[in-house]
């Protein structure tokens, strides 16, 4: 067998202009975020209304996401992508003078609370585009016998911003203060749009161009349903990701459980995507493409044990190991989930399926952050953190007894089709 190239992708030069592009875009938005509920939280102290900044970005982000998919499938995608940068750069904008001390002092908490509540649901519309955008972008800029590998490479960088945006986030409200941490995410949202010229005009490559909207959705929406593998991984993901959303409370944890401030905060915020790194990495130079369903499940079956260890645990490095561990086992799930994304679906559908799975993971993050701070509320937060990990569980076992042929899915017989396809 042909030895795999680890770094495949990155031979493509303006596939290294995107990696740079997506790095600003995930730690502008990453950074944006962990503010936004340290803000909050400091304002009200409410654990329901850090759900509700999740619950602020999901509602247009699920209802704009097929309507998205359509018109990413329909337009140019270099042109999509600057207009979701210019609108998120506007908006990192507004919260820049949101937290302006002036601004703060001079009106009420919830006049501040319900404006940070209408940026966060604009930039959900925002993220309605943004995700599909990427995802059909990405594969008009690398060859398809590279996918899987330029698959890895996009999640390594969006790990490596998740990693550096929340750590950055939480020391930089402690040296600079919250107001000059969000000037810092508009510099970003800019320096992407300059990058974003070094990436060349892509060609539409959807054979029905002037389809009626609700023909192109429902052809998007039929050919997720209909493909097993597809929906099971996303199924799966979804349901984990829901309930195993601990990290939408880590503002109380850092506060007011493990006491460690702002700093201590970041560490948290950054442990899971640090796990989720190494995983990465690792993946790029040994795949595990073989047996993936069973590896699938064993891995979203270890993530809610180390959700319900960090739940549990009241030292500090415990909690940083926990989420470390949490962040190691979701990484598997991500590179599977995206490989099978990319080797499934056809070129002219990219837009609706990755509308489709936004819909199913990508907006589970903050409906698990909507559920933690509710049920938070409801049954106290530690509860909470371990309520959401036992049902992960329930949900892995049931799955992997209920579907046998997800449980036997081999994506690397898969990959051996299609490179021999190529060649």
């Amino acid at each position: 067998m042909k030895k795999k190239d680890p770094y495949a992708a990155l031979r493509y030069r303006e596939f290294n202009m995107f990696l740079v592009l997506r790095f600003a875009m995930v730690f502008a938005w990453s950074m944006q975020f962990i503010i936004i509920e340290w803000e909050v939280y400091s304002l009200t102290k409410s654990a329901l209304s850090l759900g509700m900044i999740g619950l602020m970005e999901v509602i247009p982000a699920i209802g704009m996401a097929l309507f998205a998919g359509h018109i990413v499938d329909q337009k140019e995608k270099k042109g999509m992508l600057l207009k979701c940068i210019f609108g998120f750069s506007i908006i990192s904008f507004g919260l820049f003078l949101l937290t302006w001390p002036t601004i703060v002092s001079d009106f009420s908490t919830n006049t501040i609370l319900y404006s940070i509540y209408f940026l966060v649901f604009l930039g959900g519309l925002v993220r309605a585009f943004l995700g599909p955008t990427i995802f059909s972008l990405m594969s008009l800029i690398v060859p398809k016998k590279a996918y899987p590998n330029a698959a890895t490479w996009s999640s390594s960088v969006w790990q490596i911003a998740s990693v550096v945006g929340p750590a950055v986030a939480g020391f930089s409200i402690t040296w600079i203060g919250v107001h000059w941490s969000m000037c810092t995410i508009f510099a970003c949202s800019i320096f992407a749009l300059v990058i974003l010229t070094q990436i060349t005009t892509k060609p539409i490559l959807n054979p029905k161009i002037g389809e009626p909207i609700m023909e192109s959705l429902k052809e998007g929406v039929i050919f997720v349903y209909t493909n097993k593998s597809v929906l099971g991984a996303l199924t799966l993901d979804m349901v984990a990701v829901l309930f195993g959303g601990a990290v939408a409370l880590l503002p109380i944890f850092a506060q007011d459980i493990l006491k460690v401030g702002p700093e201590g905060f970041g560490v948290l915020r950054a442990a899971p995507a640090v796990g989720a790194l190494l995983t990465m990495f690792v993946s790029a130079h040994l795949p595990f493409y073989k047996n993936a369903g069973i590896k699938l499940l064993a891995a979203i079956f270890a993530f809610g044990l180390c959700i319900i260890a960090f739940g549990l645990s009241t030292i500090f490095w415990v909690s940083v190991l926990a989420l470390f561990m949490s962040g190691v086992t979701d990484g598997f799930s991500v590179v599977i989930r995206q490989t099978i994304l990319q080797l499934k679906t056809p070129d002219h559908m990219r837009g609706r399926v990755a509308a489709v799975n936004s819909i199913f993971v990508g907006s589970s993050n903050e409906l698990g952050a909507f559920e933690s701070g509710l049920t938070a509320k409801l049954m106290g937060t530690v509860t909470a953190v371990v309520f959401g990990g036992s049902m992960t569980l329930l949900v892995v076992l049931y799955t992997g007894l209920k579907l046998p042929s997800f449980r036997n899915l081999d994506l690397q017989k898969d990959l051996d089709e299609h490179e021999n396809h190529e060649n």
